[in-house]
């Protein structure tokens, strides 16, 4: 039953995100950076990456320690949920005060644009907080439709703003306000949601309470900060290593390619996010979870290898068609490389999503944190010997080995903690089908002609043949799929 609910839910939060995240990922905002360019947008991006390494004296782990804490203790919802509040106003007074600091006055970065780049940090962690608290109760559906809420309210003020409707314009500082709009209004929604769930509300800064919260919330805290350094630093380091107009635009490359890295790596961290509570419940009720961990792999890895793999041969082409541009002096395909090399970060990922998110069930955040510092080593050595050298290509290379290096690692730690047993027929199976991935790429890739828009056609043959290889190779038993969907009636 927990099964065949995760998988029904989990496919009603994927058709939503997959309607309206790729719409912002793949036109609004590749049409946004092509009207302001590459310097300007790249500019923006490293202020919104500082900003977001910063986003953890926001947070402070109480996401995380939450979600868990009231998955597995439903009634403590409106106990905690005031108290937890007003915690979480005084850690934003904090952030604002360091990041303005650090950002205005140590690294010189634009006062307004770092201003309104934290409040927006500040509001998605504040949505993600009480987001987690509709998690936790399992309620998986309403939490599928406020995760696409913000991005619904941003691509429709941003569409007419893109057309110059009402008198409306694209620069930089107007793509921030409504960002800033969007998540707001979003806010409002999701508080309003979670009060409801709640019998009691008063809000209220309880000394001792805090005291006791960030004192169990620590060790997710410490990982929050590690995962988000090795995630996030890349564009960072590239515009300060570099440095001027170089770095800005180096960075502003290499977001054309991180860009539907991170709009893949979504699907994967709302995955994550499904299977926080589940995890958290079957292992408190000491059920068996090796089942539930292969359902993951299969239904995560496989698209995400299919991805990672494609994109290898068709990076080029999607640069062409996502960041066409009537400007002249903007190159649409420059970076598609850049593309090919980190979309493969997608499966190791999607590994982190699975693995990393059930040590963090159990409660294991110091294997968590040692993956994380391990990363992080590992991402800083690797910048600073190949930015200089490859630019922008050499972050992406960095990113590459950090998150497979990790992804396979949290493999390993869950493979001694929990005793799985070695699955030879998956392992056969996954081999079977990566082959056979590249085999299918090599194959179709120009089956149909190399000109014009032939490759679309080659690009939906590539799928629908690494599809049914899914199934072949025995990567996704068809069976038990069409007996979930049969019991489901989806």
């Amino acid at each position: 039953m927990q099964k065949k609910k995760f998988i029904f839910d989990l496919a009603i939060l994927l058709v939503l995100n997959l309607l309206i995240k790729p719409f912002w990922t793949i036109i609004i905002e590749p049409k946004v950076q092509g009207q302001i360019g590459d310097i300007s947008y790249g500019e923006y991006f490293v202020i919104f990456n500082f900003a977001t390494l910063l986003n953890i004296f926001l947070d402070f782990g109480l996401t995380n320690f939450n979600n868990r804490n009231i998955a597995q203790n439903s009634h403590l919802l409106s106990k905690h949920f005031s108290k937890m509040l007003g915690l979480k106003f005084a850690l934003c007074t904090f952030y604002m005060a360091l990041t303005l600091s650090v950002g205005y006055f140590i690294f010189g970065y634009n006062f307004k644009m770092l201003l309104f780049l934290s409040i927006n940090t500040f509001l998605i962690s504040f949505n993600s907080f009480l987001r987690s608290n509709i998690q936790a109760l399992h309620l998986f559906k309403l939490d599928s439709v406020l995760s696409v809420l913000d991005r619904v309210i941003q691509i429709t003020i941003l569409v007419c703003m893109l057309f110059g409707w009402f008198g409306l314009y694209v620069d930089v500082m107007n793509f921030i306000y409504v960002q800033t709009l969007g998540y707001v209004l979003t806010g409002i929604i999701c508080f309003f949601t979670v009060l409801n769930k709640t019998h009691t509300f008063k809000l209220n800064f309880d000394r001792a309470f805090n005291q006791m919260i960030i004192k169990k919330s620590a060790p997710y805290a410490i990982l929050v900060l590690l995962m988000t350094f090795y995630n996030r630093l890349d564009s960072v380091m590239i515009e300060k290593i570099l440095g001027g107009d170089l770095g800005k635009e180096q960075s502003g490359i290499y977001v054309k390619g991180f860009r539907l890295l991170d709009a893949a790596n979504q699907i994967a961290t709302l995955f994550s996010i499904q299977l926080i509570p589940l995890f958290s419940r079957m292992l408190k009720q000491r059920e068996d979870i090796e089942k539930m961990v292969k359902t993951s792999f299969t239904l995560l890895v496989t698209p995400a290898l299919i991805v990672s793999i494609s994109t290898i041969f068709y990076a080029e082409h999607f640069f062409e068609k996502i960041y066409y541009s009537t400007n002249p002096d903007y190159n649409a395909t420059e970076g598609y490389t850049i593309l090919a090399v980190l979309m493969n970060c997608f499966t190791a990922v999607s590994l982190t999503c699975i693995f990393g998110t059930l040590l963090t069930a159990n409660g294991d955040l110091k294997k968590q944190n040692f993956v994380a510092v391990f990363g992080i080593l590992i991402n800083l050595v690797l910048n600073f010997i190949l930015i200089p050298k490859f630019q922008a290509m050499g972050s992406a290379i960095s990113s590459l080995v950090t998150q497979m290096l990790t992804g396979l690692l949290q493999v390993y730690l869950c493979w001694k903690v929990f005793n799985f047993h070695v699955n030879k027929k998956l392992l056969v199976s996954l081999f079977l089908f990566i082959g056979g991935l590249f085999f299918i790429n090599f194959f179709t890739l120009n089956l149909f002609g190399k000109d014009g828009n032939a490759w679309m056609f080659n690009f939906v043959l590539m799928l629908t043949f690494s599809g049914l290889w899914a199934f072949i190779s025995g990567m996704v038993n068809y069976k038990s799929v069409l007996e979930l969907v049969k019991k489901n009636k989806l």
